[in-house]
Formats: C-alpha cells, structure tokens, sequence
C-alpha cells in the first residue's frame, strides 16, 4: 500500500480491500516509527485523523466517494487547520491552535480526504534546507546527512519515505520544486491566483502559492484538481472555470515543443545534474519532443530581485506577530515597547530576523525607488521574457536545482550561497508562471536530481501530460529511499 498511487488507493478503498481507517493506521505508525530520524512532521494526532477516516468509510459505504475518499494527506505546517496546533516551523506561533481551515483545507475534507498530519519546514517558509524550523531540521531520506531542500522539506520528506501517500506545500521562490528535486519526488507549483490563499499563513503575499507533492504527476493532477477554484475571501483568487487536470494525461505528446533557456544550463550547474537533465531531455527526443533554444535573459537579475520584494513583503505580514493577540509572548517585560522587542527576539529565528531587517530596510524613505521599485521592474521583465520565449515553445525545461542536496549544515553559516539554491525556481514565481518538478535520475552520492518542466499561465494540464507521458517510459518516480520499502 505504501507504494500505491492516489487512484490504486481509491480503487482499493472502493472494492473495500482495506478501510480508510486501517490505510489511516498504517501511515501513521510508519510515521510514528520513522519520523525521530526523519523530523519530517510536527504534529501527529491519530485520533483526529482517524475520526476523519472513520467519516470517509461511512461515505464510501454509502456511495458518496470522491477520488480522494479515506485518502490520508500531510499538510505543511502553514496552512492553518482547525483544531490544530498550526506553527510555521516557529517558536513564535508554538502555542497557536488554528480556528479555522485554509481553503484547501476545507476542499480536502469536502473531498472526504483524511490530514494525516503538520509538516516540518523552514520557519515562515524562508529557507531552501529546512534548517531553520524552530523544531530542529529535516534530515533526506536518500541520505540522512543531507537537507531535503526547503521550505517545504517535511512534507517532502513523507512522500519520499512513504510515511505519506501525499502532501501539501507551498512555493515562495520554489519551495515545493526544490524539495520535490532533493527528495526525489514530483511536486507542483500552479499559477499565481489558482489556488486559493486564504488560510496560508503569509510569507510574501504576492508570491506565495499552495500547491501538490506526490510520488507521480498523475498524483499531482488529482491533488491539484481537488484544491483548485475560485474563492471570495482570497483577493488574488481567479474567478475561472473548474478544471480537470488528469484529463490530458494520456494524450501523446509527439511534436510538443520544448524550450531549452541556456541561462539554466551553465555556470553554476553541477555537471551531475547536467547529465542527467539532459539524458531526460533526449527521452523527450525519443517520445517525438522538437527542442528549441530559447533565451530567458533577465533571469539572472531573479534572485536579486527575489531577495529585496519577498523581505519587503515579509516584513509587513510579520508585523502581526508581537504576543499581543495570540501565539509566544516574552514571559518577562517591563512595558509594551519592552514586551515587543523581547517577543519578537526571542520567537524569531535567525533567518527570519535576518529578512524581516532587510525588507524594512528596502521599504524605508529613500531606499524604496533605489530597491524595491526597482526589483518591481525587473520582475516584469521577466515575466516579458518568459512571455516571448512561450511564442517559440510549448514548454520549458532545465534543473530544478544547480545541485542535489547538500550536506546538512555546510550552507547555513553563508546565505548568499544558500539563496543560489533557488536559482532556477525563482523565476517562474516572479513571473506568476505555474511550474513543476519530477525526478529524472540520481547525481553523485546518488542522491535524486529533478527536472524542472514549466508553462504558460494556466497550462498545468500541458505540464502535468509532459511529465506523464514521461513517468510512462521511465522508473525514477518509483524508486524508494533504500531500506524504507
């Protein structure tokens, strides 16, 4: 069962081959055996979840199942979850108990699917390893000394070691993608606006999107087809018609056209990925794929860019957090100025503190046409060029990251450096572009390399066939962390 697809399960469910609740028991005392080396998850509450699996089984005994019925899903630990502890990875919110669901919380239990549990992340979602969670790091699967990218590293971390059949995770500056890469698993980041945001705890509200992590992109499509839609309390919400991503899947994808930007393909790429990027890239050539080179020549001002409007954006949405209302207050203050300054130096981690100066620096009188009007600029350009270069192709490929996971530790004390590990991913955010990331083999140490496929704005299903038809041909999204199957 740990190794099933979404649409296995829902079939097994259905001819009652197994019960929501035992398929809900069975994740969870794998979670519960393997999550101390793993710290993949922050809170496990078994009967909860399995009060949730008992309400699918009556569903499905009554005929009213949907695909994702009895179905257990992780959440990361930044969508807020009624009735549950909901932390952000952060001693400041370590006592905040959500009293209401995020919209694609509320879409999963309209499905009838179950949350197996809060994921492990980098604080606030500002991280690519996972390693500034006020709860410790997440170690990879694939090598329990190596991060497994970030920010939404644990959930991650419980597709690939199948203590989860999926999970939910949101995408900054590429925190699904990169993750999904370093952990050799398939996740999704869709266009800015399809899924809602109401209930995602923010980091920077003009870029934050929720999106699906799964073994496969079949996984994806369904996931993403049952948090997807319109919703009034999210200003940024798209009013457009619902849609079905797996109904594209099969299609042959002969003749697509697929763009090859040589700004992803120098300097900086590690020659393991390279390799093994490529050797994707000449499967699509087998499966009648036409490659064309594109230029993407503003990408190089991305992580800049990135660096002055996501801290400016952060620094406004965490000026909530100061222990008046709710979550950590300083137990000792000697006023109100007093108790702000102690409770946000105290429930603060370095990472965060570090942005939250940078982004009021950015903002203040005098610096913001210097900074932030400028990266505004950029970021349109950008968008111009990704617009210029989906006239030539249907698609765009290249590294999810410039290097599989990187040892635990051996980044945190330089930022510039671990910043350079979202190269590739920050782009299409900026842009507002949906993106997704496959496995497509293993670089040195054996350690999972992604390939990163990106589209046009709402051409997910686009996305989701490619990365199908290529999942047909190859095994890379099968393979299973050694000694975990």
């Amino acid at each position: 069962m740990i190794n099933s697809s979404l649409t296995e399960l829902s079939s097994a469910l259905a001819r009652k081959e197994i019960s929501s609740a035992e398929l809900t028991q069975l994740f969870l005392d794998r979670a519960r055996r393997l999550n101390p080396a793993f710290n993949a998850f922050i809170t496990l509450d078994p009967q909860a979840s399995l009060a949730q699996a008992r309400a699918a089984d009556q569903r499905i005994a009554q005929g009213k199942a949907q695909p994702l019925t009895g179905i257990p899903v992780a959440l990361k630990d930044i969508l807020c979850t009624k009735g549950w502890l909901t932390t952000c990875g952060s001693r400041i919110l370590s006592n905040f108990v959500a009293p209401y669901d995020a919209h694609v919380v509320e879409k999963l239990e309209g499905a009838g699917a179950v949350n197996l549990g809060k994921t492990n992340m980098d604080e606030f979602a500002m991280g690519s390893s996972s390693e500034t969670s006020h709860y410790g790091p997440v170690a990879n699967p694939w090598d329990r000394g190596a991060v497994p990218g970030g920010s939404s590293g644990g959930s991650a971390v419980a597709v690939a070691a199948r203590l989860a059949p999926a999970a939910l995770g949101t995408d900054t500056g590429g925190s699904i993608r990169q993750p999904a890469a370093m952990c050799g698993i398939s996740g999704l980041k869709p266009t800015y606006g399809v899924v809602s945001r109401y209930g995602l705890i923010a980091f920077a509200s003009s870029l934050d999107q929720c999106g699906p992590m799964a073994k496969s992109a079949a996984d994806l499509a369904l996931l993403l087809s049952t948090v997807a839609g319109f919703d009034p309390r999210d200003s940024t919400s798209l009013e457009r018609p619902a849609e079905d991503y797996s109904h594209a899947l099969a299609e042959p994808i002969a003749g697509l056209r697929i763009g090859l930007p040589k700004e992803f393909f120098g300097e900086g790429l590690s020659a393991d990925v390279g390799v093994a990027v490529q050797a994707a890239i000449t499967e699509y050539q087998r499966l009648g794929c036409r490659v064309v080179d594109v230029d993407l020549p503003r990408t190089r001002f991305s992580v800049p860019a990135y660096y002055v409007l996501a801290p400016a954006e952060a620094s406004s949405n965490l000026a909530r957090f100061d222990g008046v209302r709710y979550g950590y207050r300083a137990p000792q203050y000697a006023d109100l100025r007093d108790m702000y300054m102690k409770t946000r130096a105290q429930g603060f981690g370095a990472e965060v503190k570090r942005r939250i100066l940078v982004g009021t620096y950015v903002l203040s009188h005098g610096y913001y046409e210097a900074y932030y009007l400028q990266a505004q600029k950029i970021r349109r350009l950008i968008a111009q060029d990704f617009a210029e270069a989906f006239q030539r192709c249907d698609v765009i490929m290249g590294p999810t990251s410039p290097t599989t996971a990187f040892k635990l530790g051996t980044r945190t004390a330089d930022p510039v450096q671990m910043y350079l590990s979202d190269i590739y991913t920050i782009p299409a955010p900026l842009a507002g572009i949906p993106g997704l990331s496959i496995p497509c083999g293993f670089g040195d140490g054996k350690r999972p390399v992604g390939l990163q496929i990106m589209g046009n704005y709402f051409q997910e299903a686009r996305m989701l066939n490619a990365a199908h038809q290529y999942q047909r041909v190859t095994d890379w999204h099968l393979r299973i962390p050694p000694g975990l199957d």
